[in-house]
């Protein structure tokens, strides 16, 4: 039996989704949590085998959670269920160590599939997120550049994100130039739109 804890904040989706994997003969979800903060000691409460994790979570992102996770449990797989199919979001996905990228419109039955192969030690990727996200290459944002997009998102002066940053106003600057510039924009809010997009931020 494989037993899965299930990580998504959509109360109504996570319980759909436990009593469609629930269906499953070799399949137990044996926790269910609406916070990505929640998720590791889930996992180790209860000797779970996969973590499903949705993207957007509050308390952290799915993509904090799987890192998280995977220190205090180092063999549970982990797998991304999200309606967020951003190519930014596989490529960083599989940075933190995910083995596993769904969409949640896909059918239950290749959920299921990809809960397996990730417990037996394989990949199980979208293919059509993974074609969109080799066509759409690489995050040409620095770090630092990302989090200066983040900072600038809150709608605050460049005085305001570098007291956040802890960063010159003239560094601050540099890095929206560089952003705005590397995202095609024609200003930070069209950078920060684009960035988000494609799932860099």
């Amino acid at each position: 039996m494989i037993r899965i804890v299930l990580a998504d904040d959509e109360h109504l989706v996570r319980g759909a989704v436990a009593a469609l994997l629930g269906l499953e003969g070799d399949l137990e979800v044996v926790a269910q949590v609406g916070r990505g903060d929640e998720v590791a000691a889930a996992v180790a409460e209860h000797g779970a085998d996969i973590a499903v994790v949705d993207i957007e979570m509050p308390g952290a992102t799915g993509l904090e959670a799987i890192a998280e996770t995977l220190r205090a449990a180092p063999g549970c797989g982990l797998l991304v269920l999200t309606s967020f199919g951003r190519p930014g979001y596989l490529r960083r996905a599989l940075d933190a160590g995910a083995r596993g990228f769904i969409a949640k419109d896909a059918p239950v039955e290749e959920l299921a599939d990809a809960v397996r192969k990730v417990h037996a030690g394989g990949l199980s990727i979208d293919s059509d997120l993974a074609a969109t996200a080799m066509m759409a290459g690489d995050n040409p944002l620095t770090p630092r550049e990302a989090d200066t997009l983040r900072a600038a998102a809150d709608g605050g002066t460049v005085t305001d994100i570098a007291r956040t940053l802890h960063l010159a106003r003239g560094t601050v600057r540099n890095h929206l130039s560089a952003a705005i510039a590397k995202t095609g924009a024609a200003n930070r809010l069209g950078a920060i739109r684009k960035a988000r997009e494609m799932g860099w931020l």
